[in-house]
């Protein structure tokens, strides 16, 4: 079993360090804004609600412009959470996040690149102004995403970690993912969208900058990507989006043609969760009562709550709605004392051309 790692990032002349260098100059130096990058790897891919496309129009231009995300990790109900967003940039995310915790929430940015939190921080006050709020509820930390600890954020004190295409570029993703596993409360949310490939890339794409700075280089293959959570004891998580990246500049696809690209929305939760769906004949039933979210909630990519229907469920989705922030919103029936086998479906890859699902299917 993999254990949570907290020592300080390895010294200069590593190849750690030496990846790390390299994408700090891209992001830092080489990209300009969105319009300079090479594929679709690193822009957003999802379609925004029409709340959250307000809630970005509020954004600063200047923080918009220089946003390289590939997907929108916005879970519901986030109102007064402590929200924590890996590889923030230039605040994009953090800053329509501080509209969604609310001006009793709070937003922290992690990001290495000093050259893009100074843009993040530079308009702070003109957030706390356009969201009339008394004091800015979001702050921003220079540090690695392999060392929280570092930075001063404390064991068990974040509700939920978000992250959006960033942890395809550390070297050392066991060290990230043991780090915000060690950061989240019990019953807390990671709610993350990155570039994943269908097959284990040669190890010279993660020294390729052009190819790791666009966030292809350093996808993990989606099987080892479900094996390294299942190590350090997240037994269950679930695909929300993914899409197929498009290669269109003619010297990434030299580079990188061949392999299967995809970005990818999953959410998993620091519960204790069993390997397999089981069947307790456990239902559930949504309430409706999550603001902007009346007639229906998703949980994943095929688990969809219609306000006032019951739904039958595995233990493991049970426990997400009924152990997590989500247990006032749901009304759950059946306990575990009466065991039926497995429940109608079952593990499946994490993702396929055609589709793609977590644990339960």
């Amino acid at each position: 079993m993999a254990r949570p790692i907290h020592g300080r990032m390895p010294p200069k002349g590593s190849f750690v360090v030496g990846t790390i260098e390299s994408v700090k100059e891209y992001y830092g130096k080489v990209l300009q804004g969105s319009k300079d990058l090479k594929t679709s790897a690193c822009c957003s891919v999802e379609a925004l609600s029409p709340a959250l496309q307000k809630m970005v129009s509020e954004v600063h231009p200047e923080v918009r412009e220089r946003f390289y995300g590939c997907g929108a990790p916005f879970p519901a109900e986030l109102k007064g959470a402590t929200v924590l967003d890996l590889g923030c940039g230039t605040g994009r995310d953090c800053y329509v996040l501080s509209q969604l915790v609310g001006e009793s929430g709070q937003v922290i940015g992690v990001d290495m690149t000093h050259t893009q939190l100074e843009i993040a921080r530079a308009h702070e006050e003109f957030h706390r102004k356009k969201f009339g709020y008394a004091r800015s509820n979001v702050k921003f930390l220079e540090g690695y995403i392999e060392d929280l600890q570092s930075i001063g954020i404390a064991d068990a004190s974040v509700d939920v970690v978000v992250s959006n295409c960033v942890t395809n570029l550390s070297p050392d993703k066991e060290r990230v993912y043991s780090e915000l596993l060690r950061v989240l409360k019990p019953g807390g949310e990671l709610y993350l969208s990155d570039v994943f490939s269908l097959q284990r890339l040669p190890s010279h794409f993660r020294e390729d900058p052009i190819l790791l700075g666009e966030c292809l280089g350093g996808a993990m293959y989606v099987e080892d990507f479900r094996r390294l959570l299942f190590d350090l004891g997240v037994r269950d998580y679930r695909v929300m989006n993914r899409s197929k990246i498009e290669l269109v500049n003619e010297s990434v696809s030299n580079k990188a043609g061949g392999f299967d690209f995809y970005s990818i929305t999953i959410r998993a939760f620091k519960l204790d969760l069993e390997d397999r769906c089981e069947d307790y004949g456990q239902t559930a039933y949504y309430l409706g009562t999550i603001p902007q979210l009346p007639h229906g909630f998703r949980l994943d990519d095929h688990h969809y709550f219609v306000t006032g229907k019951r739904l039958a469920v595995c233990s493991n989705t049970a426990a997400m709605l009924h152990s997590t922030r989500y247990a006032p919103h749901f009304r759950i029936e059946g306990d575990l004392s009466r065991h039926y086998g497995l429940f109608d479906c079952g593990p499946s890859p994490a993702v396929s051309p055609e589709e793609g699902t977590g644990a339960c299917c």
